[in-house]
């Protein structure tokens, strides 16, 4: 495992694409246990480890996950990743195959959620259950074919990045749920949570944890060695 951050409170963990956070129906063997058993083994703790997710990134993007390792950390951070007024600041990247109309701007829709297909639709003015999702982007760079977008988010919804990049008309590459022609190599997508920044909930010092792209992809690697 690429770990990124780690004290008595928190580890974070660079997730690569078509690693599960938690455990679900497909019976795979989820991060948080694997962190639970690195962390069980360097410290050589008797009995069960505590660990706390208090957020989750999809199965087939890659980047910045952050885990709990005490009740007091969970707690808190649970609060900061729900909380409006950006106590956690969240960037992704993406990666796009076609140009947005602005090079930068603020989308703002209303997202509904079907479960039975495990997708999002977005509407541009509100109706009836649906949640309201902003997220700022901007073009940092690009190639001959592919535009990168870097994403900060202001609300965390369902499928939010992929389902509004996907309503301007810009699917995330490789994702075929929300549109985007062709699928990738080992089914992943391009997008990458790129960093996190917050408090840290126990010692109240300023964290950024920042995860780099999986450069064994060689458009990951062109971008992010162009940077």
């Amino acid at each position: 495992m690429d770990i990124l951050y780690e004290d008595n409170h928190l580890i974070a963990v660079n997730k690569r694409v078509s690693d599960i956070v938690q455990a679900d129906k497909t019976g795979d063997i989820p991060l948080g246990e694997r962190v639970k058993a690195y962390i069980k083994k360097k410290y050589d703790k008797p009995g069960e480890v505590f660990l706390g997710i208090p957020h989750r990134i999809d199965r087939p993007a890659s980047g910045v996950v952050l885990f709990a390792r005490t009740g007091k950390a969970l707690e808190r951070l649970n609060k900061m990743f729900q909380a409006r007024d950006h106590e956690i600041t969240k960037i992704y990247w993406a990666v796009v195959g076609n140009l947005p109309e602005a090079e930068e701007g603020t989308l703002v829709h209303y997202l509904a959620r079907d479960e039975e297909k495990n997708k999002s639709r977005a509407y541009s003015r509100p109706k009836g259950g649906a949640k309201e999702a902003i997220l700022d982007y901007k073009i940092i760079n690009h190639g001959q074919r592919y535009y990168l977008l870097e994403i900060k988010l202001h609300t965390g919804r369902h499928h939010q990045i992929r389902c509004q990049l996907a309503k301007i008309g810009c699917p995330v590459k490789g994702d075929l749920k929300y549109g985007f022609p062709r699928s990738n190599e080992g089914g992943g997508i391009h997008l990458h949570a790129r960093e996190l920044s917050f408090i840290h909930p126990v010692k109240q010092e300023p964290v950024t944890i920042t995860a780099v792209p999986p450069l064994e992809d060689n458009l990951w690697k062109f971008f992010y060695k162009n940077m």
